[in-house]
Order: C-alpha cells, then structure tokens, then sequence
C-alpha cells in the first residue's frame, strides 16, 4: 500500500487538493499496478515561515515579478 506525503505551502483549495490526490492515484495505480483502495495520500500545509531554502525562509523572498 503506497503512502504519498505531499508536502505544499498553505493556501490550496479543496479543489486543488482533490485534483492532486486524484492525479498521484491514477498514475501510481498504473505505475505500481496496484488499485486505488491501496492507495493513501497524505497533505501537510506548511507555512511559508517555517520553510527555508538556501538559508532563507520562504516568508522572506521577495514575490516574484509578473512578466510582461
């Protein structure tokens, strides 16, 4: 039984979570021929302060540009 934890910065939707977790059981249902009772996903909402790449937290980069 594949366990899948997904790990994303707050603010998802319901809707976005149902699309994901529907995504990863079908491909890992093909993939590992397993059925999609066999199948758990699990997501954690992280805040972006309590997230830090290259020894800066999330919550302190600067938002990206909009391109034009």
């Amino acid at each position: 039984m594949p366990l899948i934890r997904v790990e994303l910065f707050e603010g998802r939707t319901p809707e976005h979570k149902r699309a994901l977790a529907q995504a990863l059981t079908d491909t890992t249902c093909r993939v590992l021929g397993t059925k999609p009772e066999g199948v758990d996903i699990m997501f954690f909402d992280i805040a972006k302060h309590d997230w830090a790449s290259a020894g800066v937290l999330w919550s302190d980069k600067a938002p990206p540009k909009p391109q034009d």
